[in-house]
């Protein structure tokens, strides 16, 4: 397993707690085996010893071999709240051969939430649309962890669904629910409306106006939707949230297109920069490693 994993295998597979698992863990070892030492990733089991408290649950087994004092942990000392959200509208089911975009997000979100397991911080799913379909609570149990993992298996399994994106509305909404101070980690192509913009930088806005720190994934296959990579031949677009197709050859349409993509994605860019909101440009084609170097990067700025 590594982190190039065929993402068309994995909704053969169907096992998201494993896969994220394997990525996790090979991910880990390949930090401790490189010269890079931008991370802690001494996932808590344990915390360094406070002068003065109490000595009854120091691990003396860690000491002998550290002689350093550590203390275990334990469920109540959750010192992170993590919101995961997952773009499920159509245009998220693109490619089509292998709906990679959905399912890059699905298992990007399944290793950050073994992560976030492994290191005794608080977890919820919201997935959405035009709406919000699915959103559990923010807990860091074995049990509710497994069942965000059961959520994601759900996700593989569903068809291909004809949903429309509604961004903004549905970050709104996310922002006047969570009451208490979290890290939204966010997987979505932001294909909302183009021509109103300025209501999805008005979302993000608000996120981060109630004190929240945004981690933006834009999931997006590079080769196609940006570069707009396709071969001379005639071809049928066809727009995945409304239906509509269009009959046309790439070179008739790829310099315009390019242009607009380019502003937007210019656009999405620099509003996150003045917000500052972490903006990763995920391409599907990348791997996972781009998903937990960001998250590790952020988590432990938040320390």
């Amino acid at each position: 397993m590594n982190n190039q994993l065929d993402i068309a295998k994995v909704r053969q597979y169907g096992n998201v707690e494993f896969l994220a698992k394997q990525l996790v863990e090979g991910f880990i070892t390949g930090l401790h085996k490189s010269p890079f030492h931008g991370f802690s990733v001494e996932f808590a089991e344990h915390r360094l010893y406070n002068t003065g408290e109490s000595t009854r649950h120091i691990d003396w087994k860690v000491y002998g071999k550290t002689e350093k004092l550590f203390v275990k942990r334990y469920e109540e000392e959750t010192n992170l709240r993590c919101q995961l959200l997952i773009d499920t509208s159509s245009s998220m089911y693109y490619p089509e051969k292998n709906y990679g975009k959905i399912t890059f997000s699905t298992m990007a979100a399944g290793a950050v939430a073994y992560m976030l397991q492994r290191q005794r911080d608080a977890v919820s799913l919201c997935t959405f649309s035009d709406q919000i379909e699915v959103q559990t609570p923010v807990k860091s149990t074995p049990s509710h962890v497994h069942k965000i993992f059961s959520e994601l298996d759900q996700l593989l399994l569903k068809p291909k669904p004809l949903r429309k994106t509604s961004v903004a509305e549905v970050l709104h909404q996310i922002a006047e629910k969570i009451h208490k101070r979290s890290l939204v980690i966010i997987f979505s192509d932001m294909f909302d409306d183009f021509q109103n913009a300025e209501q999805l930088f008005g979302a993000l806005q608000h996120l981060r106006h109630n004190l929240h720190e945004v981690l933006l994934f834009h999931v997006t296959d590079q080769r196609t939707e940006a570069n707009f990579d396709f071969d001379e031949r005639p071809y049928e677009f066809i727009d995945l949230e409304t239906g509509e197709r269009v009959k046309v050859q790439p070179s008739q349409v790829r310099q315009t297109y390019q242009a607009s993509i380019k502003q937007f994605y210019q656009d999405l860019k620099l509003r996150c920069g003045q917000y500052r909101i972490d903006f990763i440009e995920a391409d599907i084609e990348q791997g996972f490693d781009q998903i937990m170097t960001a998250y590790l990067a952020k988590r432990n700025k938040m320390r």
